[in-house]
């Protein structure tokens, strides 16, 4: 028993941002890196890249599927650049392919050391965003973790001011 409390005290939280071409995921990123720098944790960063289907001509589909991980790659860059900007931290990073809901609750469902999920909700007419609405669907499923969602029209002083 000893060994459970130990090794959970020696894991440092992290903090999962999805990170997609969303305007919104900026605010979960500036929020999950101001809380991992207040509480000593991690940041995790996900982009998940949709396979193509396209199997008409193979050669297509890879050209198709390498310009889209080299895409990911780049958001995901870009976004860790900004969590050490905003935190300090060096944050980690991960391109996966599926669907992201699925590819999301596996991930957390497969890495016990991921203590919370960061989404921000959309504001524009269109709704809260597809990862939101996924959440507030599947809320009956429960998620192993707790999520945190950020409202996308705070200002990064009021979210440095939550976190």
């Amino acid at each position: 028993m000893a060994d459970d409390t130990s090794t959970a005290a020696a894991r440092r939280r992290k903090f999962l941002v999805v990170v997609d071409k969303s305007p919104e995921y900026k605010k979960a990123l500036r929020f999950a890196s101001r809380r991992a720098e207040h509480t000593g944790g991690v940041v995790s960063l996900v982009t998940v890249v949709t396979p193509a289907d396209f199997q008409h001509w193979r050669s297509v589909e890879d050209a198709m599927r390498q310009e889209a991980m080299d895409e990911a790659e780049k958001m995901l860059y870009d976004a860790a650049r900004e969590v050490n900007h905003i935190a300090g931290l060096i944050p980690e990073v991960m391109v996966l392919e599926g669907k992201p809901g699925e590819v999301v609750m596996k991930l957390l469902k497969d890495d016990p050391d991921i203590s919370i999920l960061v989404l921000a909700s959309g504001t524009g007419r269109e709704g809260p965003g597809p990862l939101v609405s996924m959440v507030a669907q599947q809320a009956a499923q429960a998620y192993p973790i707790p999520v945190t969602i950020v409202p996308g029209g705070l200002s990064d002083e009021g979210i440095d001011a939550l976190a």
